[in-house]
């Protein structure tokens, strides 16, 4: 009796796990900007890359993405020193992300792939 307790309770806990993890079809690969110019700007994805994560010492006034067809998928007017960006709204592909900081811009690209593609470089 015991055992059989045990082992709906791990079943129960296991299906639990996976559904809760398994939020979104998608995941995001970025490619950070490594030039000296960009380094005031913190980029870098959350632990299940659906959220990009953006920090400044210095006030971020803009962001747009452009995506494969050279459309914007995200264009925000902004006035923060910290933000967090969805990636829900994106449409699988390239896209080129842009931050305004008076007086530069900061680019970079993310990727959104589907979640049993292989990362790779694309």
């Amino acid at each position: 009796m015991k055992t059989l307790v045990f082992k709906f309770l791990f079943f129960g806990i296991f299906i639990v796990a996976s559904s809760t993890y398994a939020q979104s079809n998608y995941i995001a690969k970025l490619e950070k900007n490594t030039n000296l110019g960009a380094s005031t700007l913190f980029h870098e994805l959350n632990k299940t890359r659906d959220t990009l994560i953006l920090k400044s010492p210095s006030k971020i006034s803009r962001i747009y993405a452009i995506n494969n067809d050279f459309k914007r998928e995200i264009d925000t007017q902004l006035d923060a020193f910290n933000y967090k960006l969805s990636l829900d709204s994106l449409s699988k592909g390239k896209h080129v992300l842009v931050v305004s900081q008076s007086p530069k811009k900061i680019i970079f690209v993310i990727y959104i792939l589907d979640k049993l593609t292989a990362i790779e470089r694309i």
